[in-house]
């Protein structure tokens, strides 16, 4: 896929101007080179202001020489990658104690606001925090996405015109959602990218958090934690493996998904009780990420033996959920994310619950078919909510959508991109 990224309009510019209006600090945070910084451009040209870099080295040491200096400017401030200097955030604060109005900072980050030092302090209650995630491929086709469109069953059931095959979905999973990974002119050149992209997260960002004793472990780490993509986590499993402690193990997970390579979608919900798991699900934030560390070619995804097909419903699990983060990013009134498993191993892969508690639940399926009792875990979940749940969906490979029953649906997985 050599898509042409540099013209995809982003969904959450406009968000993010809407929220300049209403937070006196913005902060856009991300995995690296996934356009915070186009974002950070596309914000200063339109407010007539200019960006701090602090990835350049010269500017870097500036401004942690003196960072009131920089802060203390008229207009919109934007600061690019601030985890590199914190002591920005004294400065800021130390600004808003004289003045909180709206709009005077956009900060981006690449990696998570609370695992930075320094932060835990600083700018409580005045700082809105934004994720900008990997390219949705509804972006790159200029659909509107799913959600929109799940007050208006009639538009998802009616038939559509072009058909996506096994060999387009498994394309879409390998390549993922990150621009600079899209404008690849090969697989070689892609998966070369790849690597060296992780390597530098690793040797770079996760080294700005935690001074590691065994920081040559995490790659391995990682590794682990992508078998586990799309399933509950299992610390004890990668403990075992690598020779390191389980509370060890979980620390690198949790600095994994400080720097934006693992997601740890969380246990939903207000239900949850004795028959549920509270333990949350690993998923690597990017599809392509997660099928390269996996060594999961599109050729050998093509070939149907039996561990690929385990690892590709894994991988599609990870892609959907992705997507449809994604489009949560950027839309309003959704207030919680999850999944929901009972010890009895039924799944939902994950649910969204909005403001006034509406609950959808969505299954995903890797298979041209759902099988037989494919929806048994969405009506449980229907069932224990009641009037509570809107709507059930279960995406798949195949090309037909219906209704099941009550509140449920078959859909597509292409419904992502193609509503």
């Amino acid at each position: 896929m050599n898509e042409d990224v540099r013209l995809v309009d982003r969904r959450l510019l406009a968000v993010a101007q809407s929220r300049l209006a209403e937070t006196p600090v913005l902060m856009l945070e991300g995995p690296r080179t996934v356009g915070k910084s186009t974002m950070l451009r596309q914000l200063a040209t339109a407010h007539g202001a200019t960006v701090v870099d602090l990835d350049d080295l010269a500017v870097r040491a500036a401004v942690r020489a003196d960072p009131a200096t920089w802060v203390d400017r008229p207009g919109l401030v934007l600061i690019d990658e601030y985890q590199h200097v914190p002591e920005v955030l004294d400065a800021i604060k130390a600004r808003l104690n004289r003045s909180s109005r709206p709009g005077q900072f956009v900060l981006t980050g690449s990696a998570h606001f609370d695992s930075v030092p320094r932060t835990a302090q600083s700018l409580t209650g005045r700082l809105l925090r934004l994720p900008v995630l990997p390219l949705a491929v509804c972006e790159l086709t200029g659909a509107l996405g799913l959600l929109p469109h799940l007050t208006d069953i009639a538009s998802l059931l009616d038939p559509q015109s072009k058909v996506t095959s096994r060999s387009q979905y498994i394309q879409k999973v390998v390549v993922g959602g990150l621009p600079l990974a899209l404008a690849q002119p090969s697989a070689a050149s892609r998966h070369r990218w790849m690597d060296q992209y992780v390597s530098l997260t690793l040797a770079r960002d996760v080294a700005e958090l935690a001074n590691l004793r065994r920081a040559s472990d995490l790659p391995d780490v990682l590794a682990r934690a992508a078998g586990q993509t799309g399933q509950i986590m299992n610390a004890a499993s990668i403990a075992r493996v690598t020779g390191l402690g389980e509370t060890a193990v979980r620390e690198y997970l949790s600095l994994l998904e400080a720097v934006f390579l693992l997601r740890l979608l969380p246990a939903w919900g207000k239900t949850l009780t004795t028959r549920s798991s509270g333990r949350p699900k690993i998923h690597v934030v990017d599809s392509g990420i997660a099928a390269r560390l996996l060594r999961l070619s599109a050729d050998k995804l093509d070939l149907l033996d039996p561990t690929s097909l385990t690892e590709f419903g894994h991988l599609v699990e990870t892609f959907a959920v992705g997507e449809l983060l994604k489009e949560v990013s950027w839309t309003d009134g959704i207030s919680g994310v999850g999944h929901w498993r009972t010890h009895n191993g039924d799944e939902v892969d994950l649910v969204l619950e909005d403001d006034e508690g509406g609950i959808i639940g969505i299954e995903v399926k890797a298979g041209g078919q759902i099988p037989a009792g494919g929806f048994r875990a969405l009506e449980k979940l229907r069932d224990s909510t009641g009037d509570a749940f809107r709507l059930g969906i279960t995406l798949y490979l195949g090309q037909q959508a219906y209704r099941h029953s009550d509140r449920l649906l078959a859909l597509p997985l292409d419904r992502l991109w193609t509503v």
